[in-house]
């Protein structure tokens, strides 16, 4: 194997560990992974379709992150969070998201509108489908894509951290009516407000969009 086929190879392989640990993530603050339940690496291996490595990486990943603990000789157990960490990370994304969205409002140049259209929509269709994983994943790439423009990378890292921290368990009740598919519509509402310059407005509806989040959801 040539340099090149090598470091293209690894490529790859760095490319499907991420793939699989954004998946692993999704489904554990989505409640589709249980907390304090133990999984075993065949059993994601057939969950995602790939072979162990790329699971046993990911999951070394969450692991550092604090999402699971390893059981010796049997897999990876879920790490639960309790009542006082979820108001905890609602209280600092409060603090932080609203505000930063306000700032940004002014920033996001007119042409990535249909970018960030096209990031709401998938976060409605997923609702619509009932796929709760995706609608997390979908969820995360849309709000982490609209702080960036804030140009500040540590805020998004730390948002991004408390996102994983979060769990979700409320999510397939909200599935079954129509509350999900409200909640995901209010994202192309932002992209409206946005495209509007109206800062207040965009402000106002990220405060209670967050709020779903311990209101409703965890």
């Amino acid at each position: 194997m040539t340099a090149a086929s090598h470091l293209t190879s690894l490529k790859k392989r760095e490319s499907l560990r991420a793939t699989v640990a954004n998946a692993l993530r999704a489904a554990i603050v989505s409640g589709e992974m249980e907390p304090g339940r133990v999984y075993s690496a065949p059993t994601l291996c057939a969950r995602f379709g790939v072979s162990a490595t790329p699971v046993r990486e990911a999951m070394l990943d969450l692991i550092k992150e604090g999402m699971a603990t390893p059981v010796p000789n049997k897999g990876f157990r879920i790490t639960e969070v309790s009542d006082a960490d979820l108001d905890n990370i609602t209280e600092l994304r409060l603090l932080i998201e609203p505000p930063t969205v306000r700032r940004v409002v002014s920033l996001i140049p007119e042409a990535d509108f249909p970018k960030l259209r096209r990031l709401a929509q998938d976060i409605v269709d997923f609702a619509l489908e009932g796929s709760l994983g995706q609608y997390v994943e979908a969820d995360r790439i849309f709000h982490l894509e609209l702080l960036a423009y804030n140009d500040n990378p540590r805020l998004v890292e730390m948002i991004s951290q408390l996102r994983t921290q979060t769990r979700l368990l409320g999510l397939s009740r909200l599935a079954e009516g129509d509350e999900l598919k409200d909640s995901a519509a209010e994202h192309l509402l932002l992209v409206d407000l946005i495209a509007e310059r109206d800062a207040e407005g965009a402000e106002s509806l990220m405060r209670r969009h967050i709020g779903h989040v311990r209101g409703k959801w965890a």
